[in-house]
């Protein structure tokens, strides 16, 4: 664990890093908290050959049942969790091991919207991957995106109805923006999620890794 500034405030995260230098990427969690799973995405990131922190947005809370975990998302401030998220990139940014100085961002579930907005509005980032949360994007939204953004969706996920990811992929066509969006029919919301087996889908998860590594490795690398 470690600390780093957010908008003169000082925020936690946790931080994986490989040998020698590396580019950056922000790991932002689901709606549970920053548990042992968003640790363990850190950490393969960080065996694949990158730097990686997760910013601890609920500040040390995680929850264990969905009742919890959804109090603790309704409590979350959006524009603290912005000023984190911007913090845990200009962290990256500054430490001498991160090379070429480049930072992703990937989030899941409620972070997966959080990455889309840093998409939107954050600074200093140079690729955005969001899985199932990139929320409806305005065109005015679509103009802002500052980075390519590989949006990945679960097929049966009923929070994203195919028309939600049409209207994006179409309103970040019409802005020129990089983008791919990747759908996996049988995959469920949260399918990346190997702690939950009732929801965990491998040959999904294991092609959107595959992915992620990739978009990382061609905007970072």
């Amino acid at each position: 664990m470690v600390e780093f500034k957010a908008n003169g405030d000082m925020a936690p995260g946790y931080l994986a890093r490989p040998e020698g230098n590396a580019p950056g990427v922000v790991v932002i969690q689901e709606w549970w908290g920053l548990d042992a799973h968003i640790k363990g995405i850190a950490d393969r990131f960080a065996q694949a050959g990158f730097v990686a922190i997760a910013p601890d947005l609920y500040r040390g809370h995680v929850a264990k049942e969905p009742d919890e975990a959804r109090k603790l998302a309704m409590e979350l401030q959006y524009p603290q969790a912005m000023k984190d998220m911007q913090g845990a990139v200009n962290y990256l940014l500054a430490q001498p091991f991160v090379q070429p100085k480049k930072v992703g961002i990937i989030g899941f579930c409620m972070g997966g919207r959080l990455s889309g907005m840093m998409a939107v509005s954050g600074q200093n980032l140079s690729a955005a991957v969001p899985f199932y949360g990139m929320t409806a994007l305005s065109e005015e939204d679509a103009a802002k995106v500052s980075v390519p953004v590989l949006a990945i969706y679960g097929g049966t996920d009923q929070g994203f109805p195919p028309e939600l990811r049409e209207a994006n992929d179409q309103k970040l066509t019409a802005a020129g923006k990089p983008h791919e969006v990747v759908v996996y029919p049988e995959a469920p919301h949260a399918f990346f999620n190997d702690t939950r087996p009732h929801i965990y889908n491998k040959p999904a998860a294991e092609d959107a890794w595959k992915r992620a590594l990739d978009w990382f490795t061609k905007y970072l690398k």
